[in-house]
């Protein structure tokens, strides 16, 4: 991923909050016949290794588990995004020499990818990627809920992932670069948005400095 400084994001807690809020992460393995991507939730166990440990699992019928993968995997987080268009900068009004771009941050974590077929540890990754998603909800579910035979005849059909992160890339974009005029009326404009994620998006634009 291209970071110029500017857009460089390397503090540690903000990448691991980029990745508990994304939740879905696209898996990258570069192969003999090409490169192969699958969206799947992933969790980071933070206590483990240096940067910690990614989990999750995808199905059996997936070819990219058989695929030899040659070097590191490749596990891509998105964390809010929006267009922002030119008409919101007070650059426009006095230049004109603006163009519109994109406002996004993410997250990309390498590291050796491990698939397994244990029993064990696939409903030890199952269970915890269920607690992550379902704790805070009012009424939350568990695994444990369904009966046993039947979550045992689901992991036949799972395969799970174990990525031990060897780096973090994080970026930032969002118009730090930008005189301050500009980034009062990309904020703006964002917030006014009719566009949920846009309006996700106008309190990360920097305007203090």
């Amino acid at each position: 991923m291209y970071v110029p400084p500017a857009f460089k994001d390397d503090e540690v807690e903000s990448i691991r909050a980029t990745i508990r809020s994304a939740g879905l992460a696209n898996l990258v393995t570069a192969t003999a016949d090409g490169p192969l991507a699958t969206p799947l939730p992933l969790f980071l166990e933070e206590t483990e290794g240096q940067y910690g440990v990614l989990y999750g699992h995808l199905a059996k019928s997936n070819p990219q588990w058989r695929a030899a993968p040659n070097g590191e995997a490749l596990a891509i987080f998105m964390g809010p995004e929006a267009y922002v268009t030119p008409s919101w900068y007070a650059t426009k009004q006095e230049t004109g020499k603006v163009v519109p771009t994109w406002n996004y941050i993410a997250v990309h974590a390498y590291g050796p990818v491990e698939f397994f077929q244990e029993p064990e540890r696939l409903l030890e990754v199952v269970t915890r990627l269920t607690n992550v998603h379902e704790t805070s909800r009012t009424n939350p579910s568990a695994v444990s809920d369904a009966p046993a035979d039947f979550i045992a005849a689901q992991l036949r059909g799972i395969v799970g992932v174990r990525i031990p992160v060897t780096r973090f890339e994080g970026k930032r974009k969002m118009s730090q670069h930008r005189p301050k005029a500009d980034r009062i009326g990309v904020a703006a404009g964002l917030a006014a948005s009719e566009k949920p994620q846009d309006r996700e998006v106008a309190p990360l634009i920097p305007i203090q400095a």
